[in-house]
């Protein structure tokens, strides 16, 4: 075992997608665990785009901004390398909220930290059987309550968790349409698979591909901006808008402007809900279990963006604002 530590600290908040400029690489002892804490080395770290929001000043997020000065947190898989906490022991797997770093201090009952099976890919627990997946299976199930024979569009179709609601939709037998940059990002999800039509938001009239559906029963949001305002004119009577994320104004400093065709709420009688997966973590079991079981009947996937190396890390990070993914991005360590 090492005994330094490197970690991503959060010196400013960024501008813009100009993360260099806002975080930098530090190093450190190796941190030692005291009464109730783990000690983690990661293999791989998530890269997630609600995390900038932990970036910002604002006040009126979902959870505090990272003080600044402070390692900047995500999510993190490794092995347990010093345990004073109950439940958990040297050289087990896990993943909870750690830092972007080699090792993670955490407190269990803070971090989420959970011990992982290990008869699948370990990348899989951040895929298929992560919260990406968890989100998914809560909007597009739960939330939105899709139903067979509807139809289904999801925005950021080719992200995480866009990918993952999109094949969930399908295997509850809904017709889906994703929304994404660029002709390869299109062509890709029709070739494989995971939805029906694909809209090129770069080339093409979102408003106008959508008006040509007959009507949308569910928008599974992840997104907001623009392609909301394109959405809701479009959806159906009773439709359902189930709000996962806000990706396009997670760099503004202040309040996002409100969707331009709010009208439409009422004139289709929408029900629009906004839902934070935190809030069903409890239900992580029964989550894992429906998804592993479609995954190993092959229902289901995940296509992995991996970059090696932590010092690559605000690289990898990047991808998911410029549009430079498709699936899961992760920064390997291992």
């Amino acid at each position: 075992m090492a005994d330094r530590n490197r970690f991503w600290r959060l010196d400013r908040p960024p501008k813009g997608e100009d993360f260099a400029a806002a975080l930098s690489l530090q190093e450190e002892p190796l941190p030692r665990a005291g009464d109730g804490e783990v000690v983690y080395r990661a293999d791989y770290l998530s890269m997630d785009a609600g995390t900038r929001m932990w970036m910002t000043r604002r006040e009126d997020g979902y959870q505090p901004p990272l003080p600044l000065g402070a390692k900047m947190s995500g999510l993190a898989i490794g092995r347990v390398v010093e345990s004073r906490a109950d439940g958990f022991s040297e050289g087990d797997l896990v993943r909870g909220f750690g830092q972007w770093a080699d090792y993670s201090l955490v407190r269990p009952e803070l971090s989420a930290l959970a011990k992982l099976d290990e008869d699948v890919d370990p990348r899989q627990h951040f895929g298929v059987l992560g919260l990406n997946a968890w989100t998914a299976l809560v909007g597009v199930r739960d939330v939105a309550a899709a139903k067979r024979g509807e139809t289904v569009a999801v925005s950021a179709a080719a992200g995480a968790t866009g990918l993952l609601a999109c094949q969930i939709a399908r295997i509850l037998g809904c017709r889906v349409v994703g929304v994404a940059g660029g002709a390869p990002k299109c062509g890709f999800l029709v070739k494989e698979g995971v939805v029906d039509q694909a809209i090129d938001y770069k080339a093409e009239n979102v408003e106008a591909a959508l008006s040509k559906l007959g009507g949308v029963d569910v928008y599974f949001d992840n997104v907001g901006g623009p392609i909301l305002d394109a959405a809701l004119p479009n959806m159906a009577l009773h439709g359902r808008v189930a709000v996962c994320g806000l990706i396009a104004g997670y760099a503004g400093e202040g309040p996002a402007p409100g969707p331009r065709r709010f009208d439409q709420v009422l004139m289709k009688r929408l029900a629009i809900t906004g839902f934070f997966l935190p809030d069903h973590f409890e239900r992580g079991p029964a989550f894992v279990e429906t998804l592993r079981r479609w995954f190993d009947d092959g229902r289901i996937r995940m296509w992995f963006d991996e970059t090696p190396g932590l010092e690559n890390a605000l690289a990898a990070y990047g991808k998911l604002f410029s549009g430079g993914n498709v699936g899961k991005v992760l920064v390997s360590l291992r």
